[in-house]
């Protein structure tokens, strides 16, 4: 049984959006409300000003947040325990195609050195996290479908590093699929989901075939997420 059927409700299925705005800009830094206001982000594009507006300050993109070094250190640990898993297309709430995953509690000196700054990052000082750290491997032909993690397993925040690809995380209004924000995840950057952008928007990782931002093909190849949140207050 998926590791995921502890952690997430039941997928909420709307329809898939095609469309992007054009955005550009520096990374390496929480939202600027000057940006905001003209959506020229380089991770960020939105439906409309009045969505990136709803939020600011709760999406995050951390472009490079750890090395080629440290990314390597994180597949030398993983690769052996996940090799021994098959690919899985039959989810069971049919909220993922095409993935295999694991939990890990014990890591190397780098690897948790790359975590811990994570949570430093992340989330508030003093949080209670989620003990194992969640891993995600999907393969080429993967992706996941909205949702909406289960808010009784997790708390305000998630966040995730994305290993060996690029990938496009699409997040949609739950009670409104017309609002829409696209995050473009650059290979070994860092996202963070909080509050409302966790709770009121559903997130997805778009499949190949549909994977572009800002109107720019972005290719999926296998992508393997480390993720991690923090329990309910």
């Amino acid at each position: 049984m998926s590791l995921l059927l502890r952690a997430l409700n039941q997928a909420h299925k709307i329809p898939q959006i095609h469309v992007c705005c054009s955005s550009s800009a520096s990374v390496r830094s929480p939202l600027r409300t000057s940006q905001e206001r003209t959506g020229h982000l380089k991770w960020l594009c939105a439906s409309s000003p009045d969505v990136l507006e709803s939020v600011r300050g709760q999406v995050e993109v951390w472009e490079n947040f750890i090395t080629e070094e440290e990314e390597q250190a994180f597949l030398k640990e993983l690769e052996p325990g996940l090799k021994k898993k098959r690919y899985e297309f039959d989810h069971w709430d049919n909220a993922i195609h095409g993935f295999r995953e694991t939990e890990r509690i014990q890591w190397g000196a780098v690897c948790q050195g790359a975590l811990n700054r994570l949570r430093a990052v992340a989330f508030p000082e003093g949080s209670q996290l989620l003990g194992p750290v969640h891993v995600l491997d999907l393969d080429k032909t993967g992706y996941i479908k909205p949702h909406i993690d289960s808010v009784k397993f997790c708390g305000s925040t998630i966040s995730g590093l994305s290993l060996l690809s690029d990938s496009v995380m699409r997040l949609v209004r739950e009670d409104n699929v017309a609002d829409w924000v696209n995050l473009l995840l650059t290979r070994r950057s860092l996202y963070i989901l909080r509050n409302e952008a966790r709770f009121k928007y559903t997130h997805e990782i778009l499949k190949d075939g549909e994977s572009y931002f800002s109107g720019q093909r972005v290719p999926r190849q296998r992508r393997i997420s480390v993720i991690c949140r923090n329990l309910p207050a």
